[in-house]
């Protein structure tokens, strides 16, 4: 050999070899060298070989989807009276998403579009799931059908362990040969608001029973809806909570409690995955099914609901708040179907931003929360949402399809009235069934929308107006049939589970002897 290999620094350039003619050495000699250069370039290079082929970690996800609590319910979105310390901290190690919406502004349909990823009215879910007859009337299926995609059956098969706690509502107490939640991809659950029969979870439980569930699967990745009661009739509130807010007046101290309550079971969420030591690679979000519940002028009678098997404060102590936006709950407008939406990834998604430009919806979630899993999504899946996983990484985009609502419950003025919305970019146009009347609003310049533009863009109005009547006519006329009960006679409903750890107050057992409940 007539070459002498010599070795340049190997923290400089990556250990690259200079060759020269400069004399003769063994064959063994440069045997070792080049083997050495090899041990350099694999230990040294910052993307080398070992790294290339490092499995990445798959995000755990925790979707907490608390009930009728509004947008403006939290401190951290300006509100004076309540305090929300947890979502406060949860805001500020996360991006707090100001222009998410929910696809309905009731309960049943609303958890529809976040578990499909699919407007509820594909399947004919247009109103909270009551007993079988009123269904029947409305033109609904008694259940959500079990052969629809979910997420948690796209993750489940993608090696997640699945769970559901708290409240379910895609069937009826009233109902019975109702699928069961495992039908629908989940692992476990203990739910209330199921089906006749179902044993009725203790709704206080749901965020530890969520707790335990991550300390089991801390060493898999795991999805978890944590579906709370708070802030939805009949208000059940712990004593503790109730004796914190003593000094409000009786309607701010009860509406205060349950506020507390439900942020506690943030805390509760929060405190498990730094316990299980897997904070840092997990997704939280928070977010509410729709707007708040409406205020009645006085105190109702006393009821149980016979879904979540509890009794408790009536609507009178509904004061939740709306942060301004026009209308509240069952009203298609901003105030029943902006809620909050903040999103903990750390590391991934930015911390103590607010995004007010991208319009995020329920139906985005599925096809983000799957590309943030890397999870690739069947060919037959046709979304109705978006992969807005860059947002949750910290770009502010627009979305680029339309969005739209189908509104079939109360029809009064002046903010129930619309049966058919339809957004697009900055424009909101709302329809009659027909399409003849209308309003247009042009958001975010008019969260509040005072002021229709109607008059002023025809053309906008005549183009939206043929997106939202053409959308219409792709919906099923006719619920599945293999999604209605064939048992009509009224259910009496099992007993919830005892053992709560913080027992409810109820007005049995509180001062306030007048309250009641007012059912949905």
């Amino acid at each position: 050999m007539i070459f002498n290999v010599k070795v340049k620094d190997p923290t400089n350039d990556f250990g690259k070899v200079v060759i020269t003619r400069l004399g003769r050495i063994s064959t063994e000699t440069i045997m070792k060298q080049i083997l050495t250069i090899l041990i350099v370039l694999l230990l040294s290079a910052p993307n080398g070989l070992l790294a290339a082929e490092a499995p990445t970690k798959r995000p755990n996800i925790v979707y907490i989807f608390a009930d009728d609590w509004g947008w403006g319910d939290m401190s951290c979105h300006g509100n004076t009276w309540l305090k929300t310390p947890n979502l406060d901290r949860l805001a500020r190690e996360g991006t707090d998403f100001q222009q998410f919406n929910v696809l309905n502004p009731v309960c049943s349909p609303s958890r529809t579009a976040v578990l499909t990823g699919h407007y509820p009215a594909r399947y004919s879910v247009h109103q909270h799931f009551a007993a079988p007859v009123q269904n029947h009337e409305r033109g609904m299926p008694d259940w959500l059908d079990p052969k629809a995609p979910t997420l948690p059956r796209f993750l489940k098969q993608a090696g997640y362990s699945t769970a559901h706690f708290g409240k379910w509502h895609l069937t009826n107490a009233q109902t019975q040969g109702a699928p069961k939640p495992g039908a629908y991809g989940y692992d476990e659950y203990e739910v209330f608001n199921g089906g006749a029969g179902w044993p009725a979870a203790d709704l206080h439980a749901t965020a530890t029973n969520a707790a335990a569930f991550i300390n089991k699967n801390k060493d898999k990745p795991f999805f978890i809806n944590v579906w709370l009661h708070e802030s939805h009739t009949p208000h059940v509130p712990t004593k503790a909570s109730m004796e914190k807010w003593k000094h409000l007046d009786e309607q701010k101290q009860v509406y205060a409690a349950v506020i507390t309550d439900g942020d506690n079971d943030v805390g509760t969420i929060l405190d498990a995955l730094k316990v299980a030591g897997v904070e840092d690679n997990t997704i939280v979000m928070f977010s509410s099914d729709n707007g708040p519940e409406w205020t009645a002028k006085k105190q109702g009678p006393k009821k149980s609901d016979p879904d979540a098997k509890v009794t408790g404060f009536d609507t009178y102590y509904s004061v939740g708040e709306t942060g301004g936006l026009r209308g509240r709950k069952r009203s298609v407008f901003e105030g029943g179907v902006r809620v909050p939406f903040i999103v903990r990834w750390p590391g991934t998604t930015p911390a103590g931003v607010k995004n007010n430009t991208t319009n995020f919806t329920a139906v985005d979630l599925l096809p983000t929360l799957c590309a943030a899993a890397e999870v690739q999504l069947p060919e037959t899946y046709k979304a109705d949402g978006e992969n807005l996983l860059p947002a949750l990484k910290g770009k502010e985009l627009m979305r680029t399809r339309p969005v739209f609502w189908q509104w079939q419950g109360t029809k009064t003025e002046p903010d129930y009235w619309p049966r058919l919305v339809v957004r697009e970019g900055d424009w909101k146009l709302f329809l009659t069934e027909d399409g003849k009347r209308s309003e247009l609003y042009r958001i975010p310049n008019d969260r509040a929308e005072t002021t229709n533009l109607t008059k002023d863009h025809p053309e906008i109005v005549s183009r939206l107006t043929k997106i939202a009547l053409d959308w219409k006519a792709t919906l099923p006329k006719n619920p599945n049939p293999d999604c209605l009960t064939t048992v009509l006679d009224p259910v009496k409903p099992s007993q919830p589970k005892k053992g709560a750890n913080n027992p409810p107050i109820s007005p049995e057992n509180s001062k306030e002897k007048g309250s009641g409940l007012k059912v949905r």
